[in-house]
């Protein structure tokens, strides 16, 4: 049986193929990428690398050829672009003849009021049209998102944030590889959608694990958006992804990410790595990478 997973250079997508590599042989297993010389690490390890670009269709012919389980990682850009590459890929794997499609969404795809569902709804219903067996993987918000801001509290910084109350289910992303790895590697999980959520936390709760970590008080300033939007321009980031970055903020703020649910730890077969692990776990890859 021949598995692939797309953007397999990426962050995530690199960790859910060392985490294939513990079950799966290498020759059975291949990966979709834009630039196949970045995965020459792979090729030496004996996983079949193929070239794939989201945005060429005729290149997902060849890369998607022979394969039974395709595991599709939603890739980055605005809205428009990863709909359309998206909309490739589900069309390329019908007429590959794929047998199962695993996607990576977003928590409560179907009815999140956030600005970045839209791609994932459109995705999910193209899958699904095409009558290929599926699973949904509605992942909820890697903690390394906050690396910016970690990196500013250990630098002396307040946590900036706009986000009120509204709750996120946080988890690392080795906690999202393993649980991709487990559904396409294995049974049963046919016609499927997975919440994968962490233990719902507020900001608030969030700078106090952080702080318990640091052993050290973590302020916190909660601010509108604009406030929040100017702070983040001053701290350099270009004008473009200011409204993605208060879009997010808003979303949280309205309860777009407070999804419960018990399915991360059927599929990990065990708990999500705590918090406090987890930012111990996040705060020493960003130290090391200094």
């Amino acid at each position: 049986m021949k598995l692939l997973v797309t953007g397999a250079t990426g962050k995530l997508g690199s960790k859910i193929v060392e985490m294939l590599l513990k079950t799966v042989p290498a020759g059975n297993l291949a990966v979709s990428v834009r630039n196949p010389k970045k995965a020459e690490h792979l090729r030496a390890r004996g996983i079949d690398v193929r070239h794939g670009d989201f945005d060429h269709p005729q290149t997902l012919d060849t890369a998607f050829a022979g394969i039974e389980r395709l595991l599709l990682i939603s890739a980055d850009g605005d809205n428009e672009a990863r709909i359309r590459q998206h909309t490739n890929a589900v069309a390329a794997a019908e007429r590959a003849g794929v047998a199962f499609i695993a996607y990576t969404s977003l928590a409560d795809a179907a009815d999140s009021p956030l600005f970045l569902a839209p791609v994932h709804r459109v995705t999910e219903e193209a899958i699904a049209k095409t009558g290929i067996p599926y699973s949904f993987l509605r992942n909820n918000w890697y903690l390394e998102n906050e690396a910016g801001s970690i990196q500013a509290v250990l630098a002396g910084a307040p946590w900036i944030t706009s986000a009120a109350g509204g709750r996120v289910g946080w988890a690392l992303q080795q906690d999202y590889a393993q649980a991709a790895a487990a559904v396409l590697s294995g049974e049963g999980h046919e016609h499927t959608i997975y919440e994968l959520s962490g233990p719902l936390l507020s900001q608030e709760q969030l700078t106090s694990a952080l702080g318990e970590v640091l052993n050290r008080e973590v302020p916190i300033q909660q601010m509108d958006d604009a406030a929040y939007a100017a702070i983040m321009k001053e701290a350099g980031m270009p004008d473009f992804v200011l409204p993605i970055l208060t879009g997010i903020q808003e979303g949280i703020r309205i309860g777009a990410l407070e999804v419960e649910s018990g399915d991360f730890e059927k599929l990990l077969g065990r708990p999500v790595t705590p918090i406090r692990e987890a930012l111990t776990q996040l705060i020493d890859e960003l130290s090391a990478t200094k």
